[in-house]
């Protein structure tokens, strides 16, 4: 299993204290150049403006890839670029074999610089390397990819783990419980992130609850997740489980679904990730008690600001933009950008997704959910 170790340079913030409180870095406090940043004299281009970003994303049961990242990412490749350089997408749907199919394909097209978001972060190293020979940058994005990539853009993934274990005890009253049952639903084993996730939740929960049952979850799929949870359910008992932790909010669903066909009538507290919208709803609803918020804008604009300066040869706003450093198990010291993250509970909607523009009101609150926006003043 592929793991990051974070190395001198890597900042904590205050939200690893204040989980349930926003504030959420701007893209400027990292150092990141606006869009105008292109037209300094700070170093000779190594190439001009009409540049090929190649975009390689992992999957599509998570809605963000499609709704978030690679727009975000093609605006902003558009905006460094004057409207000269493009973004060739493509999407492997969690089939790893197909992901290096498309990574040679964007080797035989000659793009500039890939931005690599791994299906399965070991088994794509020896494609990094074709790139590498090929004299295409890889910068690994979202997941730490092995092989030897340029620079690394992700959240705080341990951060991750903490604020939803820490969310767990709060909900569960703050106090040490052994006695209370906990199902740890975990990513799959193929994403280093998982790994990680998983490391920050226990270093929360370990010896202040019982983790009666774990599971790691293939593909990240929802149906693995309420498959995995049916056995959970048999094994402990539908009213002996005290909290759900769930790495992300798909699974979350799952989870959710198997629950109420184990007649489970009193959902316990279950976590999340990624606040996508139907979770969103759920946490309004009281299904689902929270979700962990990232800042798509920012980890996607930054990324594409990355990709821009490296193969500009821009190297002063690029070593700018990655002042952090990780080692993956095949590099050291890999140039990084870590972002950090919030825990999304009812109280913060409005100053999370809301404000920051990821869903309207309108998208949220639909007929189904319309007194329970009325009474936390969404409208």
């Amino acid at each position: 299993m592929s793991r990051v170790t974070r190395v001198a340079g890597l900042r904590r913030t205050a939200m690893a204290v204040a989980a349930s409180t926003v504030t959420v870095s701007l893209a400027a406090g990292c150092g990141v150049l606006d869009a105008d940043s292109g037209n300094t004299a700070e170093a000779t281009p190594a190439k001009g403006n009409d540049i090929t970003v190649g975009l390689l994303l992992p999957e599509t049961a998570n809605t963000r890839y499609d709704r978030f990242d690679y727009p975000i990412i093609k605006n902003k490749v558009e905006s460094l670029t004057n409207g000269e350089g493009r973004v060739e997408y493509a999407n492997a749907g969690a089939d790893a074999a197909k992901q290096a199919r498309q990574l040679q394909q964007m080797i035989d097209d000659k793009v500039d610089v890939l931005l690599l978001d791994a299906v399965d972060a070991h088994a794509i190293a020896p494609e990094v390397r074709k790139a590498k020979d090929a004299g295409i940058p890889v910068i690994a994005y979202d997941r730490l990819a092995e092989g030897p990539i340029d620079a690394y853009i992700s959240f705080d993934n341990e951060l991750v783990g903490e604020v939803q274990g820490r969310s767990i005890l709060e909900a569960l009253g703050g106090s040490i419980n052994p006695s209370a049952k906990i199902v740890m639903m975990n990513g799959s084993v193929t994403d280093p992130n998982a790994a990680q996730f998983k490391e920050g939740a226990l270093s929360e929960l370990k010896g202040k609850v019982t983790i009666a049952q774990s599971f790691d979850t293939k593909d990240w799929k929802p149906e693995n997740a309420q498959a995995n949870m049916t056995k959970a359910i048999e094994a402990i008992g539908k009213d002996n489980i005290a909290a759900v932790y769930s790495a992300n909010d798909g699974m979350a669903g799952g989870i959710i679904n198997a629950l109420e066909a184990a007649g489970v009538s009193k959902l316990p507290p279950i976590t999340g990730q990624d606040a996508e919208l139907a979770a969103v709803q759920r946490i309004i609803s009281g299904e689902q008690y929270m979700s962990v918020y990232k800042s798509y804008p920012q980890e996607a604009e930054t990324a594409a600001e990355m990709a821009v300066a490296h193969i500009q040869g821009r190297d002063i706003q690029f070593d700018a933009l990655t002042r952090d450093k990780v080692d993956s198990p095949t590099e050291k010291d890999v140039p990084s950008q870590l972002v950090s993250v919030v825990a999304l509970t009812k109280s913060n909607i409005k100053s999370t997704v809301i404000e920051d523009g990821i869903y309207k009101v309108s998208d949220i609150c639909t007929q189904k959910y319309e007194d329970e926006c009325a009474a936390l003043g969404l409208k």
